[in-house]
């Protein structure tokens, strides 16, 4: 696009050699470069403020009246550092247990590998962020406390997200009538990358950008450094994939309970009761912190008091993280018992012995594997295909 031409003033009215503008041009041009300087040096500002330790500081004065919400009490710190530790080491425990048996290299129990990956991390940040909480939030810089509070957000999201994922995967292996290995594998790395990129981009946000940096009564109570908008889209996000699981399991167990009958006497039952805790466990351990957010984004500031305690809650749906691996894997036998291989070896220091050396054998029945029948359509014949049904 060829550039517009610059107007001048008449030689007569300019001294010579100069190429002053034209009166009326010089103030339009000169206005848009201080309009286009200052945009930049708002936004170059604002990120100069993302190293000011003493932001911090100003944004709990506005929202909480200079206090920290977070418990500070020896007791409290030990409680959430040990229920951290016991969500690292029982999902690592998911992790070693599907790497060192092959039987578990299937789609489903790599699944149950992610969200247990996933899971961990979360064990992890929300450590760091309880330890870094209290007196210490005040030494931080904005930029530290975006990090500390994105890590843990998209660390819980991508356990969220993984659920989710698992949801996907059974409702394509139970409705496909043939599902070839090539369209099994990408399917599951789509899903898999895509939890992880999602959850990345939500808890990185607030560091881009979206944030209450340049507008104190835009800022949430529980985390003033964030917006209420962001907060209020954290609940939308959540409640869809909420909404998302529900409409899932129940198109699986309708689907399953629609075969014959003696699909409908076991294989439904044993469904039917395994969606029912994970729903229940994700619904029990995470309602609390979604009201208490929307309730952040619709009080006014310092007008609830009960946020000031919104670390509870967040520590209540850090339960989740550590029931999943109860829920998704000690329903299967031979997941039991590869655990109990693996604490056995582990136990005895004897981690180059072959896994049979413990004493439990592995056997090949599990409520996690079974064959299902499937239909294409009701006059189709019935297709037996091997899966992993949760």
């Amino acid at each position: 696009m060829p550039f517009p031409p610059r107007l001048f003033c008449p030689t007569g009215l300019r001294s010579p050699g100069s190429p002053t503008p034209c009166p009326g041009s010089a103030e339009v041009g000169g206005t848009g470069g201080e309009r286009s300087r200052s945009r930049r040096g708002t936004m170059g500002s604002i990120y100069k403020e993302y190293f000011n330790t003493q932001k911090i500081r100003e944004h709990y004065n506005y929202t909480k009246g200079g206090s920290e919400s977070s418990p500070t009490a020896s007791h409290w710190v030990g409680f959430i550092v040990m229920l951290c530790c016991f969500i690292v080491l029982e999902n690592l425990l998911v992790l070693i247990s599907v790497c060192r048996n092959k039987k578990f290299h299937s789609a489903m129990y790599i699944f149950i590998g992610n969200l247990a990956f996933s899971d961990l991390l979360a064990g992890l940040a929300f450590m760091a962020n309880i330890l870094l909480s209290g007196a210490t939030t005040f030494n931080l810089t904005p930029v530290e406390w975006f990090v500390r509070e994105g890590t843990a957000f998209a660390t819980l999201a991508a356990s969220v997200f993984s659920l989710l994922a698992i949801a996907i995967e059974r409702h394509v292996a139970i409705t496909k009538v043939k599902v070839y290995s090539s369209d099994k594998n990408c399917r599951m790395v789509l899903l898999i990358g895509a939890c992880w990129v999602i959850a990345a981009a939500i808890g990185s946000l607030p560091i881009m950008g979206w944030n209450c940096m340049s507008d104190l009564r835009d800022c949430s109570t529980v985390l003033p450094l964030y917006s209420k908008y962001y907060v209020l889209f954290i609940i939308t996000i959540f409640t869809l994939i909420l909404l998302a699981i529900v409409g899932l399991y129940s198109r699986i167990y309708c689907i399953v309970r629609s075969s014959h009958a003696e699909i409908a006497t076991a294989q439904t039952l044993a469904l039917l009761k395994t969606v029912t805790i994970v729903l229940a466990a994700f619904i029990v351990c995470w309602l609390p912190a979604f009201i208490i957010l929307l309730m952040d984004a619709s009080c006014s500031v310092q007008a609830c008091r009960i946020l000031y305690k919104a670390n509870y809650f967040f520590a209540f749906a850090m339960l989740n993280s550590a029931a999943n691996p109860i829920i998704y894997t000690l329903r299967s036998k031979d997941m039991r018992r590869e655990f109990l291989r693996v604490l056995c070896c582990c136990g005895a220091g004897r981690r180059d012995q072959p896994s049979g050396r413990c004493g439990l054998p592995l056997r090949t029945s599990s409520s996690l594997d079974r064959c299902t029948p499937k239909y294409e359509l009701p006059t189709s014949p019935i297709t037996h295909e091997c899966t992993t049904s949760v």
